[in-house]
């Protein structure tokens, strides 16, 4: 083999290797976020999916009563008012508990 197509062999693996590195975000579950959070009461599950080297940012999937699966915007301050008031512990004995477990791969999921 010629030192040419050495040469033009590496240099096609460093731009595949460059190309996929910086479409990490390409990766993600979400690939559009919704900044509406509808009504907490048709929530049925959330999932939270924190970043990875495969995806370089939190993902929260919220799924509705209907089925429904959409995929919420973190840094919106609804979002994270609803992330607080589900994660904090309940105090009224009334009120049915959240579970909150853990799966392997680092997800977390509330049932509400």
């Amino acid at each position: 083999m010629s030192s040419f197509m050495k040469v033009f062999l590496l240099l096609a693996v460093m731009v595949c290797m460059s190309k996929a590195q910086s479409h990490q975000s390409e990766n993600c579950l979400c690939k559009r976020v919704t900044n509406g959070i509808g009504s907490k009461t048709e929530i049925k599950d959330i999932q939270i999916y924190p970043a990875t080297v495969f995806c370089n940012q939190v993902e929260i999937v919220v799924t509705i009563n209907s089925g429904l699966r959409y995929c919420l915007n973190p840094k919106l301050k609804a979002v994270k008012k609803l992330m607080a008031s589900i994660m904090k512990p309940k105090t009224s004995t009334t009120a049915r508990p959240t579970d909150l477990t853990s799966t392997s791969g680092s997800t977390n999921t509330a049932r509400i």
